[in-house]
This record gives C-alpha cells, sequence and structure tokens, in this order.
C-alpha cells in the first residue's frame, strides 16, 4: 500500500460550495475551512474520479477489480454497496501558502462574486433572476489517495486525466483544471 499525492491546478475561477448563503449579498458560498481558505473536499475528488473511472472502464479495459477497491461499489436503493479501501484527504493550499495567506490576512483576496441572471427569448432579463456566486480565483491545491494497492496506481492515474472541469458552473467556464500525481 501506497499514498498517492496529487495537485489540481485550477485554469479559472472555481467554486464547490458550503450550501450557504450570504444573505442578499451572495447566494452561493465557496466552502472554507477554519481559517476561511478554500477546499475541495475529498468526497467531491472521490466522486469525480468514480464517474471518470466508469467512462474510462467504457472505452477500455479498466479491472473492475481496482474500480472497486478505488472507489467502492454503489448500491441500490437501501443498499450501500461495498466501500473502496482507500481515503481521499481534502485538497487544500499548500502549508507555505496557507502560512502567507493567513500571516498577512489575505483571504478575502481569494474569492470573487459573480452575478449572472436568467434571460428569456426575447434577450430580456427575467425579473427576480439575478443571482450572485462566490467563486475562487485560480489556485493550486494539493491532496492525497490513501493506502492505494500498487496494482490500482495506473488505473487512479487514468482517472486523473479525464477530469477536466471541477465544482458549479462547469458548463460555464467554471472549474476548468488539471489533476496530476505529485512525485
Amino acid at each position: 500500500m501506497t499514498d498517492v499525492k496529487y495537485k489540481i491546478t485550477f485554469y479559472s475561477n472555481w467554486h464547490c460550495g458550503s450550501g450557504l448563503a450570504a444573505g442578499a449579498d451572495v447566494d452561493e458560498l465557496v466552502i472554507k475551512d477554519r481559517n476561511g481558505l478554500p477546499y475541495v473536499p475529498g468526497r467531491t475528488i472521490k466522486g469525480l474520479l468514480r464517474e471518470a473511472a466508469m467512462m474510462l472502464s467504457q472505452f477500455t479495459d479498466v479491472p473492475q477489480d481496482s474500480i472497486k477497491r478505488l472507489f467502492g461499489l454503489g448500491g441500490g436503493e437501501g443498499d450501500l454497496g461495498s466501500r473502496s479501501v482507500v481515503s481521499f484527504t481534502n485538497a487544500s493550499l499548500s502549508a507555505d501558502e496557507q502560512a502567507v495567506v493567513i500571516a498577512q490576512k489575505l483571504a478575502e483576496h481569494l474569492y470573487q462574486s459573480v452575478a449572472s441572471t436568467a434571460i428569456d427569448a426575447n434577450g430580456i432579463a427575467k425579473d427576480h433572476s439575478l443571482r450572485k456566486v462566490e467563486t475562487t480565483i485560480p489556485c493550486v491545491v494539493y491532496g492525497q489517495v490513501l493506502h492505494v494497492d500498487e496494482c490500482d496506481i495506473e488505473v487512479l492515474l487514468q482517472t486523473f486525466q479525464w477530469v477536466k472541469r471541477m465544482g458549479l458552473g462547469r458548463n460555464r467556464g467554471y472549474g476548468r483544471c488539471e489533476i496530476s500525481k505529485v512525485d
């Protein structure tokens, strides 16, 4: 068993939601740690990589045992299926970057509010459709996949290559990213 370190390089603003709002100012806030810094939850990463593995298995010979060990097999309604044997940590800024951002009180500069509105068939904004979403500026976050069997590393690395977008607004240009192994 080995741990695989990886990084997610974001090339555009991104949003992993917290499920919270900021009253009348922002409709959807980014998930943040106790220091106000952004991160990507491990369960989000695992879900995206599971989806990538399932797509990959449609085009290549991916060992189903590897998929089961890495991501588990979801059961049907009421069935928990089987759990994966690996763990996915949250992906966050490097320790050095975190220290600088905290020490210099720069966390608020990591975020931008983006406004959008629904447009009707005539090209006119629909009433009461203005929304503001908090996004995180492009950055690099790091995480780990713990307890990976040596025979599953290649499958994991292949799934990294299939994830090109992450988070809310993926179809609108947000969350463009690349996941790669860190040596």
